[in-house]
């Protein structure tokens, strides 16, 4: 057993605190955006791709912009609408915290189809890179949720549990690390090969990150505490679990759609 002593804030100057999670979003697009260069690079080495490496320099201010805002909106719609609604400025106090993943992916779609257009360039090559390399940035954003004593889980007597004062006294499962271990480092493993391989089928690592992705969440889930604003949906399932079988789905339909290049 572990008792949480961790403090959020690694420097605290009085006029300015630098918070373990802020660190975890700008490592996690910093390192997102060179190793999603280093993959745009190889692709226009090998795959005889008439683009500008540059091009994705523009991309990474689209997605922060989609990340923040897809995230934060996702939260407010999903999680807490009765009280935004009540409280509409309080949408805008994003350093209060609460932004949903599933906001933000949807928040990415959006943004990446958009510059795409504007761009004229193809979509899935865009989100293909963007998919590799996400599970950099959720790694250290569910490290980050650890830190922070946040999202985590429920009641267990395991000898790896975790006591968050912050919270109470009751031993729990440390769900945030499944989450870095699972959706983090273990998708990022899964997905890199598809970066660099001659072989380019449009969607596929999009659809294979919607799928694992979202079959690694529902399994957290299940160690998770639910949010307590909503509880569980039909007295069965968390919010997150809800959102994460539309996600499997959305993925598997994207894998259907390009089974003939699959067997090609």
């Amino acid at each position: 057993m572990y008792i949480h002593n961790i403090d959020p804030i690694l420097i605290d100057l009085g006029f300015l605190e630098i918070r373990w999670y802020s660190l975890a979003y700008i490592f996690g697009i910093i390192i997102g955006w060179w190793l999603g260069k280093q993959i745009l690079c190889f692709i226009i080495k090998y795959l005889k791709v008439s683009w500008k490496k540059e091009i994705f320099d523009d991309l990474i201010t689209y997605l922060i912009i989609s990340i923040i805002a897809g995230g934060r909106l996702g939260y407010v719609i999903f999680y807490n609408l009765n009280y935004y609604m009540n409280n509409p400025i309080s949408i805008f106090k994003i350093w209060e915290g609460g932004m949903s993943f599933h906001g933000a992916v949807v928040g990415v779609i959006i943004g990446t189809w958009w510059f795409a257009k504007q761009n004229k360039t193809n979509f899935f090559l865009f989100t293909d890179i963007i998919a590799i390399v996400a599970p950099v940035g959720i790694f250290f954003g569910r490290l980050a949720n650890f830190i922070n004593s946040e999202l985590y889980g429920q009641p267990t007597n395991i000898y790896w549990s975790v006591i968050f004062p912050k919270i109470d006294n009751i031993s729990r499962h440390p769900s945030q690390l499944y989450e870095a271990f699972l959706e983090g480092l273990l998708l990022f493993i899964i997905l890199l090969p598809f970066g660099f391989s001659k072989k380019n089928i449009n969607g596929l690592s999009s659809s294979l990150f919607l799928i694992l992705y979202g079959v690694f969440r529902i399994f957290s889930e299940k160690f998770r505490e639910p949010d307590v604003q909503i509880g569980y949906l039909f007295n069965s399932i968390s919010m997150g679990t809800f959102l994460s079988i539309i996600m499997t789905i959305l993925g598997i339909l994207i894998l259907i759609k390009n089974k003939n290049e699959l067997f090609k």
